[in-house]
């Protein structure tokens, strides 16, 4: 996992913008007000700790204890006596950062005040506008579930009369990995495929470009091959489509774990 995605500190967006350079930031936002308040309720509910981190490395540790959709406000616990919340309301730039399950949640917290009563103190601040949303790396790859897993469609690239339709093995938001029968004509890694339609069901598709990076024997009966390819482009709006599937996928899978 790169640095930047380590658990207490925001991930560097300049340096993942580097390197995402045909995806750039979009595929990992989240700004749809629906899908920004269902994250920010999960984060209630399930009472996730946050890392509340200033760029010269100070961080704070809380909890969201309201989401106010009306006044467009957070309410955040504090605790007044901590040394290390007077540091913090000094920043003039405070992320956020928490996970749900494997997804790494960062938004910034703008407008942030620090509120005390009777009750005790709470920190305020305004609702995000933007959400960013990172798979982590140990659980990048979800298998499909089902009889109708997914599909790839491309023309053979050394063959282009050939059209092939490609069993999904596992998918990722960063690449995905696809059976080739035995009776096809093999493709060779650091191989380009263009114009590939993935079909998670029959209603949803897009294309995607990808690159053959390596071929894997799974065993002796399976009469195929796996092919491990890498996303070298996805429109943000597809990106989207794939993690919704990908979160989706992991949901069923730890439901039917808990059967």
């Amino acid at each position: 996992m790169p640095a930047s995605f380590s658990d207490t500190q925001p991930a560097d967006l300049s340096d993942l913008r580097t390197r995402n350079r045909d995806k750039g930031l979009e595929g990992f936002q989240v700004s749809h007000p629906k899908e920004l308040f269902g994250l920010l309720r999960s984060l209630v509910e399930r009472n996730i700790a946050l890392i509340l981190a200033c760029p010269d490395g100070n961080t704070l540790s809380t909890t969201i204890w309201c989401v106010d959709a009306e006044r467009h406000t957070l309410t955040l616990s504090a605790d007044s006596r901590d040394g290390k919340l007077a540091r913090l309301m000094d920043c003039n730039e405070v992320t956020a950062v928490g996970y749900l399950d494997n997804v790494k949640l960062q938004f910034e917290l703008d407008g942030l005040v620090l509120v005390n009563g009777p009750g005790g103190s709470a920190l305020k601040a305004e609702l995000p506008t933007l959400i960013y949303r990172f798979q982590r790396r140990e659980s990048f790859r979800v298998r499909p579930i089902g009889i109708n897993s997914p599909h790839a469609r491309l023309r053979h690239p050394m063959i282009p009369d050939m059209t092939l339709n490609l069993r999904v093995l596992d998918v990722s938001s960063g690449g995905l990995a696809l059976f080739l029968p035995d009776d096809v004509p093999p493709i060779g890694p650091g191989v380009e495929l263009n114009a590939v339609l993935f079909e998670l069901d029959h209603e949803t598709h897009f294309e995607v470009r990808l690159r053959l990076q390596h071929i894997t024997a799974i065993n002796p009966d399976s009469l195929g091959v796996r092919m491990g390819c890498a996303i070298t482009h996805i429109e943000p709006m597809a990106a989207r489509t794939l993690q919704q599937y990908i979160d989706q996928t992991q949901k069923r899978r730890r439901a039917f774990q808990l059967r």
